[in-house]
């Protein structure tokens, strides 16, 4: 009886919150998720795809997007390797770090050199130029 309930209480906890149902919001100059959590992006991603999976996921959890989710202004949905979907912004996909404990923090910031939070003083679209050209990374 208890394994039931245990596992009624996971399905009903994890099931229904995995994905994001509204889209990010910028918080106090960060974009965050609707929890209120920091979302990053990673250097290494290329063509609005992920770049991270396995071990790197388990630490930088993709923002995920339900299946029915669609694109809405400069917000858009990547397929990954796994099948699952994630939203990306400006055409870059959004992740959260495990080792953010409360929404606010963002102490993935700059991490390895290639992880940062999205700010609002620098999230504009991205130029037509090259990679050099991305303005809206981070603004310390």
């Amino acid at each position: 009886m208890k394994s039931v309930l245990l596992t009624g209480l996971f399905i009903g906890t994890f099931g229904s919150g995995a994905f994001a149902a509204e889209l990010p919001k910028m918080q106090n100059g960060v974009l965050v998720d609707p929890a209120g959590r920091t979302l990053y992006t990673f250097d290494k991603d290329t063509g609005g795809k992920s770049s991270c999976n396995g071990g790197c996921a388990a630490t930088w959890p993709p923002l995920p997007a339900a299946s029915d989710a669609s694109a809405s202004g400069e917000f858009s949905v990547a397929l990954r390797d796994d099948g699952s979907r994630q939203w990306t912004f400006q055409g870059r996909p959004l992740y959260l770090y495990a080792a953010d404990q409360k929404p606010g923090d963002t102490r993935g910031d700059n991490f390895g050199g290639v992880w940062h939070p999205v700010r609002a003083a620098t999230a504009t679209p991205l130029g037509a130029g090259s990679p050099a050209t991305r303005t809206y990374r981070d603004s310390y």
